[in-house]
């Protein structure tokens, strides 16, 4: 038995492996350990035996429903103890409260005994009308206005028979739009058969031109896309747009919304004196009551199941720029293009230390092209640099066209130069992290250290900076906050530790990524690691300050030791299982590390033979495969996209030609690909296969290289139209370049035609074929990688903001 505000561990338990569609005793497992203090990466790596190899997504689900179905026996327990405390609580109404599995059907039972102001119908109650109003619905054969009579009373603020019908009307329509049964069924029934419209409010056509695919717009509530959703609320907070929520095609009758009222009060209109009153009694109280309250519910819904696409649209693409390839311990030398203010330089050495920094003036209005390569060239030579690179911001192309010559010039160099998105990089040069690590350096010299360090380890450089202000995302500051937040630090925390962190080099932003460290312990660890040099063996980590037991158990296995006193610190296997490998490296002879890298004494060893009480199939298993590879980077190897020469603005652009490119970011409607021409082309979702393709994460994410076709170019509008399908038809010269809407060279494949339902062009995507059409889709306000994108894809006008 439970008490007022405990949970129902075992129903809850049950819920969740029957969503997940495993068994009670893994979501059990996993949820003690959750309360216990373990991480979501810890429990899929290391506790693999406990929960039976439920993975990380499977864990995050879990951990998501858990907090959800949690939250919602609070409050369960909060409305036991509301009723009770009325003295109202019934049995019948009690298991009602308890079966309801949802926060919407629980709200919905517990609406009638919510303690509200005193409303027409309590007024009316008090002045003794519900009999009245009981009577009418009862016997429909007595006439209103006759039986209201009886009840006048002046004293009672009753003045006249009409006056106590009104009461006797607020009383039902009140009870009537509380109906919990009613309203259950009637929400679903919209949800189906209702549609979002969409009109400009008069006079905000020119102001409001971003949102013109909505000027005059309708689509059922359960085809609209996120992004849609989205830009419709955006538009209507903008003072653009007026949204009504449409039920559906109008009806009458008893099929109609106000006849399912009517029904489920056994409300029919058979000539009695009463069926006319009692009729529109019904109807008063869906058009008054329950539509309101049903908008808001739908409203609540639409914006719900938009923001967690949203949010999921931003951790993939996040998770994509994480896990990208890097470059390795490389010196670079890193480049932030500017015009009047220079190009800032930065060079880091192998391990990113900042070793030189610069400002060079090669572009308008200076012009000092050649004594610019002259000093990339001595700076180069100087601290054998092996890479160049460049931030994707203003003046890029420039900036990778002097790269470009500095290559040509001093080939014995060896240099490679690779455009790197610099999205939150000034979010970074002006935080306090970034104070406190380059203290004597220029805040706009900041920029071009982490652009070169983010080529080296993305990773280790973007967890420096908030994930909100990396801004791979579609109308982000749209979401909610909360959210957003846990879903992009999940992912974060993901990659993180999916990756491994190196202890002695590792920033006290990324260590605070890792299990079980908070930022505090991230902090005390590095100010031990400055004091007493590198930590020479994991068990060393256990004399930092408040780091005890439970934390280094959390930690441990996904912090490396290279070059330490034992070679297992350098890999993935737990401290905890060191018996283990100690009893394989007893069975194949030697020492541990000839054991190491061995892989065919390795495979010659059956798991098996070393499962024991504590460690099973799973766990070994998986020691075996990290002794082959130990500490192996999950990430992809590192390649670089090659721009075509000659190719450098959108004028040199032309239908039919195929470049190579690399994609910056990837929305619901398609995805954007950087050609080196200062504006990203778009590849819409159409224009990604032969076959329908539901979701473009399918197909590419952000930091692919990709061979793509020109199908059409808008200069006037800045508008490049690409497709991954290279053998479409590109729109003819002809037909392109005149500032009219991209052409649909290609067409879209038969699979999708009629599936694809998108707005025309506007705010919300696009319905051309297989050009990929263009999307004026309004990004999200601040330095975003998707507002760049968008910018950059000649959807945003530089000048006045989101077009």
């Amino acid at each position: 038995m439970t008490t007022p505000g405990s949970i129902e561990v075992g129903s809850i338990e049950g819920r969740i492996a029957e969503e997940l569609g495993v068994r009670e005793r893994q979501v059990k497992a996993a949820v003690d350990l959750l309360d216990g203090g373990s991480t979501v990466p810890f429990i899929a790596r290391y506790r693999k035996e406990a929960t039976e190899m439920l993975d990380d997504a499977q864990l995050r689900t879990l951990e998501e429903r858990l907090r959800y179905l949690r939250e919602l026996e609070d409050r369960r327990s909060a409305i036991l103890d509301s009723v009770r405390e009325q003295g109202r609580l019934t049995d019948e109404l009690a298991a009602r409260i308890r079966g309801a599995e949802t926060k919407a059907r629980l709200e919905d039972i517990y609406l009638p005994f919510k303690p509200k102001r005193r409303t027409k119908a309590q007024i009316a109650r008090e002045a003794g009308l519900e009999p009245l109003a009981d009577g009418l619905l009862g016997d429909p054969s007595v006439d209103p206005l006759a039986a209201a009579t009886a009840f006048v009373d002046a004293d009672k603020g009753v003045a006249d028979p009409q006056a106590a019908l009104d009461g006797a009307r607020a009383i039902l329509t009140e009870r009537f739009s509380e109906d919990a049964d009613l309203i259950g069924e009637l929400r679903e029934r919209m949800w189906v058969r209702g549609r979002l419209a969409a009109k400009v409010r008069a006079g905000k056509e020119e102001e409001g031109a971003k949102f013109a695919d909505y000027f005059d717009f309708s689509e059922p509530f359960k085809e609209l896309p996120s992004h849609r959703v989205l830009a419709m609320l955006r538009g209507e907070k903008e003072d653009v747009l007026d949204l009504v929520l449409e039920p559906e095609e109008p009806t009458e009758g008893p099929s109609s919304y106000e006849g399912i009222v009517a029904h489920r009060f056994g409300i029919a209109d058979r000539g009695r004196p009463g069926d006319k009153w009692l009729t529109e009694t019904a109807r008063w109280a869906w058009r008054t009551r329950i539509l309101v309250h049903l908008g808001i519910d739908v409203r609540l819904r639409l914006r719900t199941a938009a923001e967690d696409e949203a949010v999921n649209v931003f951790a993939t693409n996040l998770r994509d720029l994480l896990l990208a390839a890097p470059a390795g311990t490389r010196a670079t030398l890193g480049l932030d293009p500017g015009f009047r203010t220079g190009v800032k330089v930065a060079v880091v050495d192998a391990t990113g230390k900042v070793v030189a920094t610069d400002v060079i003036h090669p572009h308008v209005p200076a012009n000092r092209w050649d004594e610019s390569v002259a000093k990339l060239a001595r700076l180069a030579r100087e601290h054998s640099v092996d890479l160049i690179a460049i931030g994707n911001g203003t003046a890029s192309r420039e900036t990778d066209k002097l790269a470009g010559d500095l290559i040509t010039r001093h080939p014995e160099l060896s240099l490679t130069k690779v455009m790197v998105s610099e999205a939150g990089a000034s979010v970074y040069s002006a935080s306090a992290f970034a104070s406190q690590e380059l203290p004597d350096m220029d805040v706009s010299l900041r920029g071009a250290v982490s652009i070169a360090r983010r080529l080296q380890d993305p990773l280790a450089e973007l967890v420096k900076i908030d994930p909100k202000s990396i801004g791979v995302g579609q109308y982000q500051h749209d979401l909610s906050e909360v959210k957003l937040s846990r879903s992009l630090d999940a992912v974060v925390e993901d990659c993180v530790n999916g990756v491994g962190v190196d202890v002695n080099t590792a920033s006290a932003p990324l260590l605070s990524r890792v299990s079980g460290i908070t930022s505090g312990l991230a902090e005390n660890i590095v100010a031990h690691r400055d004091a007493n040099g590198p930590f020479v063996s994991r068990t060393a980590l256990k004399k930092v300050p408040r780091l005890g037991p439970k934390a280094y158990e959390q930690c441990a296995g996904f912090l490396r030791i290279r070059g330490g006193d034992d070679p297992l610190d350098a890999s993935s296997v737990h401290p905890e299982a060191y018996p283990v490998v100690r009893r394989m490296v007893k069975s194949a002879g030697g020492e541990v590390a000839s054991l190491i890298g061995n892989t065919g004494v390795l495979r010659g060893l059956r798991a098996d033979e070393f499962v024991d009480d504590t460690f099973g199939l799973p766990t070994v298993t998986d020691i075996l495969k990290e002794l082959e590879k130990p500490g192996r980077d999950p990430r992809p190897a590192f390649r670089t996209a090659t721009f075509k020469d000659g190719v450098e603005k959108i004028a040199d652009l032309a239908p039919g030609m195929v470049l190579e490119g690399v994609v910056t970011n990837v929305a619901a409607f398609g995805a954007f690909v950087d050609v080196g021409v200062h504006q990203d082309g778009l590849v819409h979702v159409s224009a990604m296969s032969r076959t329908f393709v539901k979701d473009p994460r399918d197909v590419v994410k952000s930091g692919d290289i990709v061979k793509v076709k020109v199908m059409d170019v808008d200069i006037p509008r800045k508008r490049i139209s690409l497709t991954l399908r290279l053998d479409d038809e590109a729109a003819a010269p002809a037909e392109q370049g005149g500032g009219g809407r991209p052409q649909r060279g290609g067409g879209r494949p038969p699979q999708q035609r009629g599936q694809q339902r998108q707005p025309r062009g506007g705010t919300g995507g696009n319905s051309g074929g297989g050009g990929g059409g263009s999307t004026r889709q309004a990004p999200a306000p601040g330095n975003s990688a998707m507002a760049d994108a968008l910018r950059r894809a000649g959807l945003v006008d530089p000048k006045k903001g989101k077009r």
